[in-house]
């Protein structure tokens, strides 16, 4: 199928599902699309089962979409940028603490403590899975999606600090997500005893510290660039293409994409301007770029829905989705939990608002995107990528239409016991 049918079908449909939601549901944008998007497929799904080849041009699309390459490497710079340009940065510098904590520290425990959960769990089900391909699921499900994270975000009322510790940790544990993935990939292929520590930190550095040092780089020159200049055209492009370069050059010297993008948005986002003009230019560009994230965002999740048809025997696997997702909340509770035992003190961040950090912690395409990616057995794959998806239409329908009532209902709670005497 031709690259311009298949963006124009993507679009075409997103722009469908979009509709339906703003005009039946009107569920806040990430939940609808997915909810219209899922529908759909499985609407396809049946009408291919009943008379084969009825819905051949969308089965066609869905086969034709190389998800992992579309979001790993093309969608994911763009729309990780988009937050990243526009985060209050004086705000996140205040919550710096939490959201190191839980883009680092809670991501490799969360990695481990699910790996151990979900391998015994299966076991007891007589569902066999080997101890290193659960800690690679570990790897690609632990990372909170900053995607579905921002979409669920806006329809919350939750309190403006934990708001910028969730989006914060979100923005940040991609890369180190992705770099403990390939790592742990690269174990699961050639076996524990051929890896040599001091390679597999060298790599870690190299992704981590590498594409930090390219972000602050490519940030400073995009900012000095867009700060010359006031007209607005120029600025978009210049944006644009920090965006693709930080990619294309990331990819080339083997660093980490999303943390390189992330460090450039922040970077050049939360420069000061020094005129009226520029400063009108500058608010613009957010507005540019709160656009490309809104697209971005209805096409993702259409994709996501769209990809379900080409594992039409996902039902099989409810078991193991229902296990990955239990173990998973309680992977996420304990990996916020045992940090904040050790660091309160040095945190800004109570016990009460670690259910809310749970539930908030909600999964999307980028896991999607890694579990499509696998190399492994096949029946491990098809597994993956099962429970892959049902933890993520769990998290994005179910935890993103109740986060608010759990929000109100504990801090109405909390309020209610403050003002008795």
């Amino acid at each position: 199928m031709d690259i311009f049918i298949i963006i124009a079908l993507l679009i075409t449909l997103s722009a469908i599902y979009s509709y339906i939601n703003a005009r039946m549901l009107n569920l806040p944008g990430t939940i609808g699309v997915l909810a219209v998007a899922i529908t759909g497929s499985l609407l396809i799904i049946t009408a291919n089962q009943a008379a084969p080849g009825l819905a051949k041009n969308l089965t066609s699309l869905a086969r034709n979409i190389d998800f992992s390459e579309s979001v790993l490497n093309i969608m994911l710079g763009f729309l990780l940028f988009a937050t990243a340009f526009r985060v209050d940065t004086r705000r996140l510098r205040r919550e710096m603490k939490p959201v190191m904590m839980l883009s680092t520290l809670s991501v490799l425990l969360s990695t481990a403590i699910f790996g151990l959960l979900f391998h015994f769990a299966a076991q007891f089900f007589d569902i066999r899975v080997p101890m290193i391909y659960c800690f690679l699921f570990g790897a690609l499900i632990s990372p909170t999606d900053p995607v579905a994270v921002e979409g669920i975000m806006k329809g919350s009322k939750l309190p403006r600090h934990l708001e910028t510790v969730v989006s914060g940790e979100s923005l940040l544990n991609d890369g180190v997500g992705l770099v403990l993935f390939v790592i742990i990939s690269e174990i699961a292929r050639a076996g524990a005893e051929n890896i040599v520590f001091s390679e597999v930190l060298l790599v870690f550095l190299q992704e981590v510290f590498g594409g930090i040092a390219l972000g602050i780089i490519s940030g400073f020159i995009a900012f000095r660039l867009m700060r010359s200049i006031s007209d607005f055209q120029t600025i978009v492009l210049v944006s644009l293409a920090l965006v693709m370069a930080d990619s294309v050059i990331a990819s080339v010297l083997h660093l980490s994409i999303p943390i390189a993008v992330v460090t450039a948005g922040l970077f050049a986002g939360s420069r000061s301007i020094d005129t009226d003009a520029k400063q009108h230019s500058h608010q613009s560009l957010e507005k540019f770029w709160e656009l490309i994230d809104e697209m971005l965002n209805t096409v993702l999740f259409s994709m996501i829905g769209l990809q379900m048809i080409n594992f039409p025997f996902i039902d099989n696997y409810w078991r193991t989705g229902c296990i990955a997702i239990l173990m998973l909340l309680i992977a996420r509770w304990f990996s916020i939990v045992l940090p904040l035992t050790f660091l309160r003190r040095t945190l800004n961040i109570n016990y009460g608002s670690v259910n809310v950090l749970t539930w908030a912690g909600v999964r999307g395409g980028i896991s999607i995107a890694l579990a499509l990616s696998l190399q492994i057995e096949a029946r491990y794959k098809y597994l993956i990528i099962a429970a892959t998806f049902f933890i993520v239409i769990f998290s994005v329908i179910f935890q993103g239409l109740t986060l608010k009532h759990l929000i109100n209902y504990l801090y109405r709670k909390e309020q209610t016991s403050e003002s008795t005497p």
